[in-house]
């Protein structure tokens, strides 16, 4: 079926996911929306993380999708059983696939979740994790300075490891952890740091690569792969700085992106 995925994130950390999806389904087009100018929304209510998220999905209905990502886990953990409700095309979030991936990798059963402040204090992770063991230990951290960071386009350096060593602190506590959870898809862009700081004793889980998986199986299964011979062509749109966006996405896809649309809610917007 030659329709896009559309990928809905609070900024540019779902390129994350985007990445990945290119890898997986390298013949079919995404059309990418970053709401950059009100990013971060872990710290937003979540009435606000609803309309916001609403926002973006209406914008990418009407480009015909056949399948709606939700790469962010604040707008998965607060909306994602309603547009599950209200779309008639698969929608697939973030965390359910990055616990699977957690599950399948603890040893000691005692997994860490680092997220905004909207994830960890909706408990999405917990919920997810429990569901399918309730055995766990489960431990969560909130992180608000990363997202922020990272939308600056600082993912290394000194800089970069001193924020992320100030904040992941309260994990010295945390003993027989050997599994964290980035929760928000930003983080991956940190990893590497991320890894420095924990150590070679935890396996640090990015959710991206679950979610391509599940994301292939859900379209393979009900016959929308797009199997023929056009050539691929993505879209992308913020609502903030789109040089800022183009320059992070050409360094963390590692494709050229040349091109990003720039979205005014309630406007007409194009590319």
């Amino acid at each position: 079926m030659d329709y896009p995925i559309g990928v809905i994130d609070s900024g540019v950390g779902g390129l994350t996911v985007a990445r990945e999806l290119m890898r997986q389904l390298p013949k079919e087009n995404l059309i990418y929306v970053g709401d950059t100018l009100r990013c971060p929304y872990g710290p937003r209510p979540e009435e606000e993380v609803v309309e916001y998220t609403w926002d973006m999905v209406n914008f990418l209905l009407e480009k015909n999708i056949k399948m709606l990502v939700i790469a962010c886990n604040t707008a998965t953990a607060f909306t994602l059983e309603e547009l599950k409700q209200k779309l008639d095309i698969p929608v697939v979030g973030v965390i359910e696939p990055g616990a699977r991936a957690a599950i399948k990798t603890t040893k000691t059963n005692h997994i860490g979740v680092l997220g905004t402040e909207g994830t960890i204090r909706s408990n999405a992770y917990r919920k997810a994790l429990k569901n399918i063991n309730s055995e766990l230990e489960i431990e969560g951290l909130a992180c608000p300075t990363f997202a922020p960071m990272v939308e600056k386009g600082v993912i290394s350096g000194q800089l970069a490891h001193q924020v992320v060593k100030e904040a992941l602190k309260p994990l010295e506590n945390w003993k027989q952890m050997d599994t964290l959870i980035l929760g928000c898809t930003h983080y991956p862009l940190i990893k590497s740091v991320i890894e420095e700081v924990v150590g070679d004793q935890v396996d640090v889980i990015n959710s991206g690569d679950e979610t391509a998986r599940e994301i292939s199986a859900i379209l393979g299964f009900k016959r929308k792969l797009y199997e023929g011979t056009r050539p691929v062509s993505h879209q992308f749109y913020a609502t903030g700085d789109t040089h800022l966006f183009m320059k992070i996405a050409n360094m963390w896809l590692q494709r050229p992106v040349t091109e990003v649309g720039r979205i005014k809610f309630g406007q007409s917007h194009s590319i």
